[in-house]
């Protein structure tokens, strides 16, 4: 038997974060230049979301916190608390989060009692607590004492993907196995008021969410609808390592999200999918080494610092890159030789043309309006196709890791047996992550 997810649960906060009230918030800011202002403007309203949630109850505009420590109601006025404040609630909400979402996935599969799981995975970039969340979970849902536990920590938003990979890594090597697979991100505890380009975009994208999913090849658990995990694939584009980044600062956790990030999955999507699908095309055989296509050395070209995502997204100023300025030209020079093979243009209309028809579901991780926009465009799908990414963007917002499972559960209400799905997220390095999937 093929390892398959067997249930997949999902879960979001409360308190709700309308989009337009949002950026009149952060418009709202002290200290703001004009470019911010605009930026904030264009961002918000070019993100594809109407709605998030949050942790952060005094969040809300229905009222007023008595004590408040992120956002004062009155004044309209984001506090910018430090990062161990940020990360105390962490701990106290991503503990419930974990333990809810991890109950829920095992309650929803018929023929699994908590005594049966064997593993339990959990992922997670936006805090950190030990015991961890593994150990909440194994503790207060009665789990074996020998369950084996796993963290993926600070991966970010592609790191659901590693961890269903190692799920049915551990299937195969025991068929009894039954792994569970938690995420929980609480992205808007770091956001902040700034003048800098990457944080607005972080603030317009980013929020809060928990999914869970539970994996196993046994053949006795119920007949509900189920994904089997066919084959996974793991590419780092070779440049773009400066375009996204997820490190620790004073006052919470700091993201660079470049605006030239759609451009970089534009240009490399095709190389990095090429050994998932099959198809004759690779960067290999089109004439580019395997070394050219690890490079992790090569940063973003001088040039791309402008460059504005052209499908959508907002007027970005990107930050400069760290390289002195005499090293960039060279740089430039050897990276577009060394990906001259893997440009878009390279590749046959007919390897797209059976991509598309031979997968029915593409799971793309709604980074932004603008990723899902480059994958729909790069691979000629149809709205339908990618109409779950879409629209868990609009509702939800991009909750990072746990991102691309509530697209798979949101696909899943529309798909049919014997459907193919691809899934794939993006995160630091820049790493793609992608697998195939089929409903059964």
């Amino acid at each position: 038997m093929v390892a398959r997810i067997v249930s997949l649960e999902t879960a979001v906060p409360e308190t709700v974060l309308v989009q337009e009230q949002v950026r009149d918030v952060f418009l709202a800011q002290p200290g703001l230049n004009r470019l911010a202002q605009r930026l904030i403007t264009t961002s918000f309203d070019q993100s594809g979301i109407e709605r998030r949630h949050t942790v952060i109850d005094e969040l809300t505009l229905d009222r007023q916190a008595d004590d408040p420590r992120f956002f004062d109601r009155d004044q309209r006025l984001l506090h910018m608390p430090g990062t161990r404040e940020r990360n105390e609630l962490y701990t106290r909400a991503a503990g419930e989060l974990f333990v809810a979402t991890a109950k829920a996935a095992i309650d929803g599969c018929g023929g699994i009692l908590p005594g049966d799981v064997t593993h339990i995975i959990t992922v997670s970039c936006t805090g950190f607590f030990a015991p961890g969340p593994d150990f909440l979970i194994a503790r207060d849902l009665g789990l074996r004492p020998d369950v084996q536990r796993y963290n993926l920590g600070f991966m970010g938003c592609y790191a659901s993907m590693p961890a269903l990979r190692l799920a049915a890594q551990l299937c195969d090597a025991d068929p009894q196995a039954v792994v569970l697979v938690v995420s929980v991100e609480l992205c808007t505890l770091h956001v902040r008021s700034s003048n800098d380009p990457d944080q607005i975009i972080a603030a317009s994208l980013f929020a809060d969410g928990a999914a869970a999913a539970l994996v196993t090849a046994r053949d006795d658990v119920g007949d509900q609808v189920s994904l089997t995990l066919d084959r996974f694939e793991t590419r780092v584009t070779p440049v773009g390592e400066e375009a996204m980044s997820w490190t620790i600062g004073d006052e919470g956790f700091e993201m660079v999200l470049s605006s030239y990030v759609p451009h970089i999955i534009g240009e490399h999507i095709d190389a990095a999918l090429a050994p998932l699908l099959e198809h004759p095309f690779s960067a290999v055989t089109a004439g580019a080494t395997s070394d050219s296509l690890l490079d992790l050395t090569a940063p973003v070209p001088d040039d791309a610092s402008g460059l504005l995502d052209d499908s959508a997204g907002p007027p970005v100023v990107q930050s400069a890159p760290e390289p002195a300025a005499e090293t960039a030209t060279a740089t430039a020079t050897a990276t577009a030789t060394a990906t001259a093979a893997v440009a878009t243009d390279d590749v046959p209309d007919a390897v797209r043309s059976g991509a598309r028809s031979d997968v029915q579901w593409w799971a793309v991780h709604p980074g932004g309006r603008s990723i899902v926009d480059r994958i729909q465009q790069r691979f000629e799908l149809s709205d339908e196709q990618v109409g779950p990414s879409r629209d868990v963007l609009r509702d939800f917002g991009n909750m990072s890791s746990a991102t691309v499972l509530f697209v798979l559960d949101a696909l899943l209400d529309r798909a049919a047996p014997g459907d193919t799905v691809l899934a794939m997220a993006f995160g630091p390095g820049l790493t793609v992550e992608s697998g195939l999937m089929t409903v059964r």
